[in-house]
């Protein structure tokens, strides 16, 4: 059963490639990296072996090794996420035992592109101990169990990251949390390769390090053949014993996290409203921009799919001032970037709405009701979060006299952002996550095509922003006052007037164009 899936998997994987030329060609270029990089390590591990002494390549080897494992766990989600042709939902259908469900996962893992690259890699360490016998041939279970644990670590994280045998809510929380791990992990590093390097000797510390992660799960296989090849058969060998230990306990939790999501129900949450309590449906004007406006708002402020890039622009100070301090450049404009970021989040708006979008067509909304409605919903949310941002980093950079600068060139970027989507979400349907998807998880349908058009509308966001900007500009190197008041102005009138003519322009279009974006919408993968 398990050769059978992984024949199906290979075969599905085939059909893909052939179908979709551009994933093709991705899929070759990654094999040429992963060649390439697979002839540089062994090159390495080669001269390693030649010219350095036992602790130098030991501290390699078991720091190299610790960063493999966060690669495989982290790699997956932040390069093209997690792979769901093959998992735990997917093959509960079928009259697999659990073992056999976990190996057919364990082994689509192993024999996939990075599954072989690890493998070769792992096992190539054993040029570093060719003149120690005994602990090139430890070695290589020591490889064989480092590999296991990248594996079955990464298909958890995947599991969980997942929330298989959560509900709803659980899934978007885990993902959201996990999410913002990962954007504020470049502070972080940046952190604490700060307070390495303040301690003087960061060679000294490296060493510290590796003989630390030899004894943790994340490091133990890789500390095997260095202390046998230094003489400690014990620790060489309780090392060995913490690698396997790691592989036994990944298995079971991993097998406890299968078993809650495939042989119980998913959980549901209900919760009754109060009779005659309409919400935002009740406070926002009657008629289709009224109802339109309430909608956009509920999903800005409930959908994750759109909180999670309302939190992570917040963020983008944050990194800014950890990286290049309170004078940086980039942290006294970084309202500019949250901005740009937040003024393309419904370039695709439509598609976010999936077949539900049939119940827009039926109800028969106008066209720039719908696009006057949606835009008033995400401008509830970016243009006071714009403005806010802008006051912080004015204050805390101590460049308040800069203040109306940096608010006109933002929300002018934001302004013209939402007529550029009023535009494009009438004419673009691209494929999205669905409601209660990790934001790790790859979306069905996803094209390089599809990635590029979100740098074609940033292309003209900024385009079209260029009154804003070069007022902007001119006011910052313009010692009159006078000069920011007016980009100010002209940053908010040339971004409205952009939002009018988009509003206008889209509603026009999404009238002749409704029917065929949902025929679209129908057509995307599941």
């Amino acid at each position: 059963m398990v050769a059978t899936v992984l024949k199906l998997r290979y075969r599905a994987l085939f059909n893909t490639l052939a179908r979709r030329p551009w994933q093709l060609v991705g899929f070759v270029f990654g094999a040429l990296w992963a060649i390439g990089a697979l002839v540089s390590i062994i090159g390495g591990l080669i001269a390693l072996s030649v010219f350095q002494p036992l602790g130098t390549a030991a501290t390699v080897s078991i720091l190299g090794g610790t960063l493999l494992l966060l690669g495989w766990v982290l790699g997956p989600i932040l390069v093209t996420g997690m792979d769901t042709s093959i998992d735990a939902r997917r093959l509960a259908v079928f009259p697999f035992t659990r073992v056999q469900t976990m190996l057919a996962l364990a082994g689509t893992g192993l024999t996939g592109l990075p599954g072989i690259a690890t493998a070769i890699a792992a096992l190539s360490t054993v040029i570093l101990w060719v003149r120690w016998p005994i602990a090139a041939l430890a070695a290589v279970p020591a490889a064989a169990l480092a590999v296991l644990i990248c594996v079955l670590a990464s298909r958890l994280v995947g599991e969980l990251s997942g929330g298989l045998g959560g509900n709803r809510r659980g899934r978007e929380l885990i993902g959201t949390a996990v999410l913002l791990l990962i954007v504020m992990s470049g502070p972080i590093l940046t952190g604490t390769l700060s307070l390495l390097d303040s301690g003087g000797d960061l060679v000294g510390r490296l060493v510290a390090a590796a003989d630390v992660l030899a004894w943790t799960p994340i490091g133990a296989a890789w500390g095997v053949a260095p202390a046998l090849a230094a003489g400690d058969v014990l620790p060489g060998l309780a090392r060995l014993g913490i690698a396997a230990a790691t592989v036994l306990v990944l298995w079971g939790v991993w097998s406890r996290v299968i078993d809650a999501g495939t042989d119980a129900a998913p959980r549901r949450t209900r919760r009754v409203a109060a009779a005659g309590r309409l919400g935002l449906f009740g406070l926002m004007p009657t008629g289709g921009t009224g109802a339109t406006w309430a909608r956009s708002l509920n999903a800005w402020l409930r959908d994750p799919r759109y909180l999670r890039q309302i939190l992570i622009v917040p963020l983008l100070p944050i990194v800014f001032l950890v990286t290049g301090g309170p004078d940086g450049f980039f942290f006294g404009f970084s309202p500019l970037f949250a901005a740009l970021m937040l003024s393309i989040v419904g370039y695709t708006d439509v598609s976010y709405d999936g077949t539900a979008y049939a119940t827009v067509l039926a109800t028969g909304v106008r066209g720039v009701a719908d696009r006057a409605g949606r835009t008033l919903g995400a401008a509830c949310v970016g243009i006071p979060l714009i403005v806010l941002l802008a006051v912080v980093t004015a204050v805390v950079s101590g460049t308040t006299s800069q203040l109306p600068v940096t608010l006109g060139a933002s929300l002018g970027i934001i302004l013209v952002g939402y007529g550029v989507s009023a535009v494009s979400s009438a004419l673009i349907i691209s494929p999205v996550a669905a409601p209660g998807d990790s934001p790790f998880k790859s979306v069905p349908g996803q094209t390089f095509v599809n990635g590029l058009l979100a740098f074609v509308v940033w292309g003209m966001v900024i385009a079209l922003s260029t009154p804003a900007i070069a007022t902007a500009i001119i006011a910052s190197s313009s010692s009159d006052r006078v000069w920011s008041w007016i980009a100010l102005t002209v940053g908010i009138l040339a971004g409205a007037v952009v939002a009018v003519l988009g509003i206008l322009i889209g509603g026009r279009l999404i009238e002749r164009t409704g029917p065929d974006l949902l025929a679209k919408i129908r057509a995307l993968p599941s």
